[in-house]
């Protein structure tokens, strides 16, 4: 899936609450793709490594770094997404719900990733195993995906609205 979309389902599925809980859940959901896609952008920015041409689809992946791979198993991983939400809940003596906009970016990928590239590796380190899924740029995925997304914040904004109106007609 996009990076835009994965913030936007963190934010929707764990940031209610509040403006805070939001972005914070926003900048995790799009956390996984920056610690491994982010990184290796910055690379090629700073002439480290050798951008790829993206112009015909996705490269060969023999042309991406391998720290970009280990980095895309550890950012995309359930089990180290579970490890780290189970230290954080123990740190802070409570669940940080936020923290689940990075295991719905990996559950969402799952699904949403191709064996063509970068099939999600959701049990690493423990197993290999991925599902070659249709990748999220087809029009099968991505437009429901958009589609989806407008639904949920349409309905959010106007459940929040009327809460607003409703508070604000009480009030007085």
């Amino acid at each position: 899936m996009d990076i835009i979309s994965h913030g936007l389902w963190g934010g929707i599925a764990f940031g209610r609450k509040s403006r805070k809980s939001f972005w914070l859940s926003f900048a995790i959901g799009i956390s996984p793709d920056i610690f491994s896609f982010g990184v290796f952008w910055l690379a090629t920015f700073f002439g480290i490594s050798q951008r790829p041409d993206w112009k015909h689809g996705p490269p060969d992946i023999s042309l991406i770094p391998g720290y970009v791979g280990n980095l895309y198993n550890i950012t995309h991983s359930l089990i180290i997404f579970a490890l780290v939400f189970t230290i954080l809940w123990i740190i802070f003596k409570r669940p940080v719900w936020e923290i689940g906009a990075w295991g719905l970016h990996v559950l969402v990928d799952v699904f949403s990733h191709s064996y063509r590239f970068f099939p999600t590796p959701f049990l690493w380190p423990v197993s290999d195993f991925k599902i070659n899924a249709i990748g999220w740029g087809d029009p099968r995925i991505f437009f429901p995906n958009l589609i989806l997304l407008f639904i949920l914040y349409s309905w959010f904004f106007i459940a929040k609205m009327r809460e607003r109106k409703k508070w604000t007609k009480n009030k007085y």
